[in-house]
């Protein structure tokens, strides 16, 4: 029995990893190439919270292992902060030397509701790509990080500043997330430097991308 449990706790992260690869094939096929934007990320936000839910009832240490923890939330901030300021005033300052600045009310809540989906895009990257690839332990870390950063920049195609963007981001996240695995303040940093991003170096305005069938 211990041997199959073995088995199938090796089977586990190489899923997981599959599976998030196949979230990022679906972005392209159905965001970008269908534009179903808000149905997908509705139906992509309801599959990975339920297997949050469903890994946690069997392993209550599951959610501490992936980085849903709350104990080193201040430790994790103080490596983030810097590193965030940074990157909303060089947005600022590329958008307007690039002439894309495009701040409207939208943006307000876009910065409410993006660090949720920043977390699950953290979760997918850091917890079941990074994390799973660290705990298997036969990868050097700087060799997890570029995996990981590679990944979460081709995801991102064909948008090139947002591939340099989020590639670089990616890059820092998963060297904080090896260290101290965090997702909550990487999500959060997620979404508002991603909403920020998106108003000032792309100059596009992802409230009427994703809701503007509603409107």
């Amino acid at each position: 029995m211990s041997a199959q449990r073995a088995g199938e706790g090796m089977k586990r992260p190489i899923l997981e990893i599959f599976l998030a690869a196949g979230t990022g094939l679906g972005k392209f096929i159905f965001m970008d190439w269908l534009q179903w934007r808000l149905s997908f990320v509705v139906v992509a936000l309801g599959f990975w919270l339920g297997y949050v839910i469903i890994q946690a009832r069997r392993n209550k240490q599951q959610l501490h292992q992936w980085g849903f923890r709350t104990d080193n939330f201040a430790s994790v901030l103080k490596r983030v902060l810097p590193f965030g300021i940074a990157a909303v005033l060089i947005s600022i300052a590329t958008g307007y030397f690039r002439d894309t600045l495009n701040f409207t009310w939208h943006v307000i809540p876009i910065l409410l509701i993006y660090p949720l989906w920043g977390t699950i895009q953290q979760f997918l990257i850091m917890g079941l790509v990074a994390g799973n690839l660290q705990d298997q332990g036969k990868l050097k870390p700087w060799l997890v990080i570029i995996i990981s950063a590679a990944l979460f920049g081709i995801v991102h195609y064909p948008w090139w500043w947002l591939i340099l963007g989020t590639t670089c981001l990616a890059v820092f996240y998963t060297y904080v997330y090896l260290k101290e695995r965090n997702l909550y303040v990487l999500g959060l940093f997620h979404g508002w430097l991603g909403a920020i991003f998106y108003y000032t170096i792309l100059g596009r305005d992802p409230f009427l991308e994703m809701f503007g069938q509603l409107l």
